[in-house]
């Protein structure tokens, strides 16, 4: 498989706190200076991009967090043969940020949402809702769904994680957006990756129950046929609906083979496989000045190594979700 895709991580910090993601164990921040300035991500993705990478998509943490991510989002495009940057983001500064990243060259976005309902919201976000906590965190969301529709009509996705006795109950909600937007709305099969996520218990709600609640309440699904964007996800249809569904069953389906990313921190270290560690780091190549040529050259090896690991090998249990970006 081609290694064609970057996920970049440009800060571990959120400004949400959800329960399957940041973990009781995390300590605090990065310092300031062990992360990646700008200029160097720019030119660390140029690498990327000559090894043959054409797709980059933004992370964090929480990656509209990050200081000037409109300047650097435009950085990234004017990269020659990047034929794609997008971006994840749980949507909370996304109503103001939409239209400034679309003129910076964004593509396509993807926004976590895990409930429609506020006190569900809430309770999974660890952000209070009403006026005790300024602005209600919710319809802040809500309002970055109806902006990116607005800037990026046919380039929305909505990633939904559904958990058993949080959310589960809310697969047709989610489904029934489909209808009437254009919208990707994907379910993405639970996985405890930290000890605070374990702690949720079997909270996995397969994808074949998934789509039999959604069946049961709207309908048959129709099967959509692949494309290089959907990823994993295998993608369907309510019948006449503008929308699509997705599942992303990495529970219950093993798709690792079919790989084709890699990922790398707002450090600069470099993960082959979610669920294996670091194997490389840039950080010290791009700040001793490295020449492109030679960034690629490395970033090459990577790919050769890109592996075997298996997420259920050994050491698969932790993953520090909210820094690499799932």
């Amino acid at each position: 498989m081609a290694i064609d895709y970057l996920r970049l991580s440009l800060t571990d910090r959120c400004n949400l706190n959800c329960v399957y993601c940041t973990p009781l164990e995390k300590k605090g921040f990065l310092r300031h200076e062990d992360l990646l300035r700008h200029e160097e991500i720019a030119r660390a993705v140029a690498a990327f991009v000559k090894a043959g990478v054409r797709k980059v998509r933004l992370t964090g943490g929480e990656p509209l967090v990050k200081k000037n991510i409109v300047g650097l989002a435009g950085m990234l495009r004017e990269i020659p043969g990047l034929e794609e940057l997008a971006l994840t983001t749980n949507g909370l500064l996304l109503a103001e940020l939409a239209a400034p990243l679309r003129e910076a060259g964004l593509d396509r976005v993807n926004i976590s949402l895990d409930s429609l309902k506020k006190e569900t919201f809430a309770k999974i976000t660890g952000h209070g809702t009403g006026a005790s906590a300024g602005a209600d965190a919710f319809d802040r969301v809500w309002r970055g769904v109806e902006a990116a529709l607005e800037m990026w009509p046919r380039g929305v996705k909505l990633n939904v994680v559904l958990m058993r006795r949080l959310n589960d109950a809310e697969a047709a909600d989610f489904a029934r957006l489909t209808l009437d937007r254009p919208l990707a709305v994907r379910f993405i099969e639970f996985y405890a990756t930290n000890e605070r996520a374990a702690r949720l218990g079997d909270a996995l709600v397969p994808t074949a129950e998934t789509r039999r609640r959604i069946e049961d309440a709207l309908g048959p699904l129709e099967a959509v046929a692949p494309s290089a964007a959907d990823g994993p996800a295998r993608v369907y249809k309510l019948r006449g609906a503008a929308g699509r569904i997705g599942f992303i069953s990495g529970r219950s389906d093993y798709f690792c083979g079919a790989c084709n990313r890699v990922r790398m921190d707002c450090t600069g270290k470099v993960y082959p496989c979610l669920f294996s560690g670091p194997t490389h780091d840039l950080r010290d190549l791009l700040r001793r000045g490295a020449p492109e040529e030679a960034l690629a050259s490395y970033i090459k090896k990577i790919f050769l190594v890109k592996s075997n690991h298996r997420k259920d090998a050994p050491g698969s249990g932790h993953i520090e979700m909210s820094s690499i970006g799932g």
